[in-house]
């Protein structure tokens, strides 16, 4: 089935989803994909203040462990696949294609562009685990990749090879995915900017039915508790980092006020909409970031200097050996990590991938996918060999609290890193700054896509109904720790990663309809 362009124009699919849509109390909704939405939001909340939190958790992970256990080659060969998909995309005729049409132009700078998606993907995600993850794998703390011997030389260049093999090509490409899908038949076909539209070349009008509905639904449930998860649990980072540097408590009414916060403050963001709030402190986020990195490669400049091509080599050695999943020794550190890790891009890539498709018109689909993969891949490759690297440093010389105690507090291993280093106070306050405003970026970015996805794929829904997302993923992470603590926010994750089995079918038809879609464009040789 071809798509036509003329036939399924903007107003007339506008017209056809609006059919459903309620404008009332100065929202416009997607009746279907809102109402179900919030209903299943509801559920879950009452289920967890009916059932016990160490309960759910239990039963959510063990959901999350059978489908990891049982699905895991299906996950290890689809993210490779997406790599190599994207990659030949790169440099086939359909690479010259430009997303909006032939004269499009680009929304946004390349730096702002560059910031925004590097902000909304993963940013939150090397403040946390850029100095723990090399740690755990380095000291054996949960295995090792491949079975190297925990602290022997071998262990140091694995340590920072595997983790940027968590970080590097194959999230970026499923984001890409999402991404270059949505944009493309969103711009270049003039469907709705929502997960839906992209099926369209295999569901034809059933994708303004109940087959589009689900996707819309079960994108919003991921988007939003997915978000809901890392606001609780970096507000339990922030708050350790407070008490670390201030001695101020970080008990629960510190994690709530934090949270509070940044609600707030994304709010205000999402206000003031793409141009006015998310791209302004997605370039101060970013040059904040750039400012912290920079000064700790400077002052450990002689561990800096070796890291960096270490962390390089060990990534390109070593990403065919980790991608593989037949005949591996390592097979309990390979459930509890990377699995883990894939299911959680893939359950994430809805959101991370419209946001990025939202703010990437006028740009070539070469360019789009070479950004995506690696500029990103390039900046964590800095980032985890700065961080990583010293930390790594630091144990084996016996430095500071980590070498000392080794890692024993995953929210305070950075903090505690700095504490080593020159002007350690001012670096954990930097740390702490950049935690919050990373964020509110994830936060600003996932309402602004919760929000489009629940008015019918509309870009430019009423301001009051994008407070109301952006104020009830706090609404939900503060609920959930004031009930439950750590465990509730814990299940809510489990639940969040269960919803990957899905998606990942979803990702893989997307692929089909991407390139059915493509070859229907004129322009493309």
């Amino acid at each position: 089935m071809s798509l036509n362009k003329d036939k399924y124009s903007i107003d007339n699919t506008d017209y056809t989803i609006g059919q459903d849509n309620i404008q009332k109390w100065g929202l416009d909704v997607h009746n279907p994909v809102f109402g179900i939405s919030a209903g299943f939001i509801a559920l879950f909340l009452l289920t967890v203040l009916i059932v016990d939190p160490q309960t759910s958790k239990s039963v959510l992970d063990s959901l999350k462990g059978q489908i990891i256990n049982t699905f895991d080659s299906l996950f290890m060969w689809s993210a490779n696949f997406f790599v190599v998909f994207c990659l030949i995309l790169v440099i086939s005729p359909y690479g010259k294609i430009r997303l909006g049409g032939d004269k499009a132009k680009p929304d946004y700078t390349t730096l702002s562009w560059l910031s925004m998606l590097f902000s909304a993907g993963m940013g939150i995600g090397l403040m946390f685990w850029g100095v723990a993850e090399p740690l755990a794998y380095y000291t054996g703390w949960a295995g090792t990749p491949l079975n190297v011997a925990a602290y022997s030389p071998e262990a140091v260049s694995m340590a920072l090879g595997a983790t940027m093999f968590h970080w590097g090509l194959h999230p970026w490409a499923i984001y890409c995915v999402v991404a270059l899908s949505l944009a493309f038949f969103s711009y270049n076909k003039g469907l709705p900017l929502s997960m839906r539209s992209v099926f369209y070349p295999i569901l034809g009008d059933r994708t303004w039915g109940w087959p589009g509905h689900c996707i819309d639904i079960l994108t919003v449930l991921a988007t939003l508790f997915g978000l809901a998860t890392s606001l609780g649990l970096g507000a339990q980072q922030a708050a350790s980092g407070f008490h670390h540097v201030f001695g101020i408590d970080g008990g629960l009414p510190l994690q709530i006020t934090i949270i509070v916060v940044v609600s707030f403050l994304a709010a205000l963001s999402v206000l003031r909409g793409i141009d006015g709030g998310v791209k302004v402190i997605s370039n101060i986020n970013m040059l904040l970031a750039l400012v912290l990195v920079i000064f700790v490669a400077l002052v450990t400049l002689a561990v800096t200097i070796g890291s960096i091509p270490q962390t390089l080599m060990a990534y390109i050695k070593n990403i065919i050996p980790l991608s593989n999943p037949i005949g591996r020794e390592d097979q309990a550190w390979m459930h509890s990590w990377t699995l883990v890790y894939w299911a959680w891009w893939i359950s994430w890539s809805p959101f991370v991938g419209m946001f990025i498709a939202r703010i990437s018109r006028g740009r070539t689909v070469r360019e789009f996918i070479t950004a995506v993969l690696f500029i990103p891949t390039g900046v964590t490759i800095l980032w985890m060999s700065v961080f990583g690297g010293e930390a790594i440093h630091q144990i084996v010389d016996k430095v500071g609290i980590l070498g000392s105690q080794g890692l024993h507090e995953i929210p305070l291993a950075m903090f505690q890193m700095f504490d080593a280093l020159p002007l350690g106070n001012l670096l954990s306050i930097l740390g702490i700054i950049l935690v919050l405003v990373f964020f509110i970026t994830s936060s600003d970015s996932g309402s602004l896509v919760i929000d489009s996805i629940t008015a019918g794929g509309k870009i430019d829904a009423p301001i009051p109904q994008r407070i109301f997302w952006a104020l009830i993923e706090g609404a939900i992470a503060i609920a959930l720790l004031w009930v439950g603590g750590t465990d509730a926010i814990e299940a809510l994750q489990a639940g969040t990663i269960s919803t990957a089995l899905p998606f990942i079918i979803l990702l893989l038809i997307m692929c089909v309809c991407l390139i059915m879609g493509m070859r229907t464009e004129k322009h493309r040789a």
